[in-house]
């Protein structure tokens, strides 16, 4: 509970980081949060066009099938690879000031969600344009995000602590994604992988929620609940041991940074 009260009394901290953060992003930028659009809008023109080539599936409508997979998955590799810096860019005022150094974190992946839910219009609009329409189950999209906020925060503290002590971990992370991103149902469908190596996409906690929204807004079916409800749990207990880990080695960063 006091990590909650303290969090609370810095919750203008916390507002201030989220909004710096989102306004920042794109700042003297010409054409501003477009961006977010334009980025993913992009790298979607650029797989459509190749996957289909290479892989000769038979995915109906397949440029909404990758669409509701890549874009969860930009919201989930950018998070990674913030939190891989987020303390070192942000040296100068750990050096300086106190406040307590899991804001930082839970500001980055919280301004990150912030844009992934600006990101998802993409995924209505293509669901929209190829003639897909909306169901009910749009409405379980809160509880899918909410399931990938918490994995994320839990995986930013523990990433985001190591880094200042091991900063070679900034460029693993970089590798591991791009391994990450082919081990993860995005751009294929988990019944085309051979049975043997199916077990790398069960013990990958992204293939159920990348599943659970590919439901909601391309299969327009009920998501699994239950494989949900243990990423939330596995999601919960990285959070803590994160957390836990964080407070141990939050004490040297000043030193450190």
């Amino acid at each position: 509970m006091g990590i909650f009260k303290g969090l609370y009394n810095y919750r203008e901290l916390i507002k201030t980081s989220v909004k710096k953060d989102i306004g920042g992003k794109y700042k003297h930028s010409f054409l501003g949060v477009l961006w977010s659009f334009i980025n993913p809008l992009l790298q979607i023109a650029v797989y459509a066009i190749i996957f289909p080539l290479i892989m000769r599936n038979n995915i109906p409508n397949y440029t909404v099938f990758m669409v509701c997979g890549l874009i969860p998955w930009n919201y989930f590799s950018t998070v990674i690879n913030r939190a891989s810096f987020t303390m070192i860019e942000n040296g100068n005022i750990i050096k300086k000031v106190y406040f307590p150094r899991e804001i930082l974190p839970l500001s980055l992946v919280t301004s990150e969600t912030i844009n992934f839910l600006i990101s998802t219009i993409i995924i209505i609009g293509f669901t929209l344009s190829f003639g897909m329409g909306l169901t009910p189950y749009i409405l379980l999209y809160p509880v899918i995000l909410v399931v990938q906020y918490i994995l994320l925060l839990g995986i930013s503290l523990i990433v985001s602590s190591i880094t200042v002590y091991f900063r070679d971990l900034q460029h693993f992370i970089g590798v591991i994604l791009q391994l990450f991103f082919y081990a993860t149902p995005i751009v294929y469908a988990v019944d085309t992988i051979p049975e043997n190596f199916r077990w790398i996409l069960q013990i990958n906690p992204m293939t159920y929620i990348i599943e659970g929204f590919r439901d909601i807004f391309y299969n327009q079916t009920m998501p699994d609940m239950n494989s949900l409800g243990i990423i939330l749990l596995i999601g919960i207990v990285i959070c803590i041991l994160g957390y836990m880990l964080f407070n141990k080695l939050q004490k040297r960063f000043a030193e450190e940074l």
